[in-house]
């Protein structure tokens, strides 16, 4: 079939809107590109130019310096002994849970673990308990019930789960769980404990030693300033042979990682951006006063936050009864959230939400901040006095 030229008109360069909006989107702000990750992602944004590099293992570029990367850099940065790029933090997962666990197992997640956790767990053929949480309004974890999960399945099935997972923070409501004791109960078990931080690992300091983590997962485009898609996979040193096995065929490739995982522009974004993630995880607690802040102004207007409190992430997950009453009787229904505060330049919750929406704060700013908490009580202050 040969297109015409109506065709490929369709094509071509795409602009994104909305271009300089404040960005509130939790899946967005923390892998905003650094202006040296801007100007790598055109010098490297080319299929083959890291390839050009590479002399059988990606990982083993010593110029461009991946090598001293993936190798030095990551592993220091996450305190965890084996490091690798890959193509995501569900390919991560994936990569434990292939390599950890034999079809028909068991692996133990929390009750809010990300989708991607449940099919990675599907995709190797495991079984799937979960942990449950509090509830509204904290849906805090239990974290001792990761024992008592445990203890079921030895119960039922004569042997420990291959593997536990918890998700920290967890994608929904942005609450940190208690890892090292999840780590601690879990290891009374022999079993080892995954953490999911895609939303952590490049935002907050993080110490997967100190955790008792023995994998770590990290995700760039969600919080690396990474173009993406990308992932980390940190790895702790006894368990570092199973995950990163070589072929019998292939002696230089890694099969979890199918011989090779993410190249050119992610990768080499994600190194630019790195001495700038490294920075701004030294000041993650400015952040956290940010959102505790953003969380309280909030409530003030009657949009209250769900989950932990006082709240320790960016992440954050409100209910707006406020809001909801307002669609009700509001032009355009219940989107005249969206459409008011695209009006002010903010981007980030989705159309249609307005009784319940998470967002993120994080690199927002306090000015910025302000500016939106002020945008929301003129919002409901303009539809309460006209409705």
């Amino acid at each position: 079939m040969v297109l015409d030229d109506a065709a490929l008109k369709k094509f071509g360069f795409i602009r994104r809107e909305p271009k300089d909006a404040i960005n509130i989107d939790p899946l967005q702000t923390g892998g905003k590109l650094t202006e040296e990750g801007r100007q790598t992602l055109l010098e490297w944004g080319d299929g083959y130019s890291v390839c050009d590099f590479c002399g059988g293992v990606l990982d083993l570029i010593k110029k461009p310096p991946v090598e001293e990367f993936v190798h030095n850099a990551l592993p220091e940065f996450l305190n965890t002994d084996e490091v690798r790029v890959t193509h995501g933090a569900r390919e991560s997962k994936f990569a434990v849970m292939h390599s950890m666990a034999k079809e028909g197992d068991y692996v133990v997640l929390d009750e809010l673990a990300h989708y991607s956790s449940y099919v990675a767990a599907q995709r190797a053929g495991l079984n799937i308990r979960t942990v449950p949480h509090s509830g509204s309004p904290e849906y805090k974890t239990d974290e001792e019930g990761y024992a008592t999960v445990i203890e079921d399945i030895i119960r039922e099935t004569g042997k420990a789960p291959a593997l536990a997972q918890v998700t920290y923070p967890d994608g929904s409501y942005g609450n940190l769980a208690d890892v090292k004791r999840i780590s601690d109960l879990c290891h009374r078990y022999d079993v080892p404990l995954m953490v999911n931080g895609a939303y952590s690992v490049g935002r907050m300091p993080i110490d997967a030693k100190k955790m008792g983590a023995d994998f770590i997962v990290g995700s760039g485009h969600k919080s690396m300033a990474s173009s993406g898609p990308i992932g980390v996979l940190g790895v702790k040193e006894e368990y570092a042979d199973i995950v990163f096995k070589k072929s019998p065929t292939h002696k230089k490739k890694e099969i979890e990682l199918l011989g090779c995982t993410v190249r050119g522009a992610p990768l080499m974004t994600m190194i630019a951006s790195f001495p700038h993630v490294v920075q701004r995880t030294n000041k993650w607690y400015d952040e956290v006063a940010d959102a505790r802040w953003f969380s309280s102004r909030l409530e003030d207007l009657g949009i209250m936050q769900m989950g932990a409190k006082p709240h320790d992430h960016d992440l954050m997950f409100f209910e707006a009864p406020v809001l909801y009453e307002i669609s009700q009787t509001a032009k355009k229904g219940r989107y005249f959230l969206y459409r008011e505060l695209k009006q002010r330049n903010i981007h980030g919750i989705k159309s249609g939400l307005t009784k319940y929406f998470k967002l993120s704060t994080f690199q927002v700013g306090r000015e910025n901040l302000m500016y939106i908490a002020d945008s929301f009580e003129e919002i409901i202050d303009k539809h309460q006095k006209t409705g």
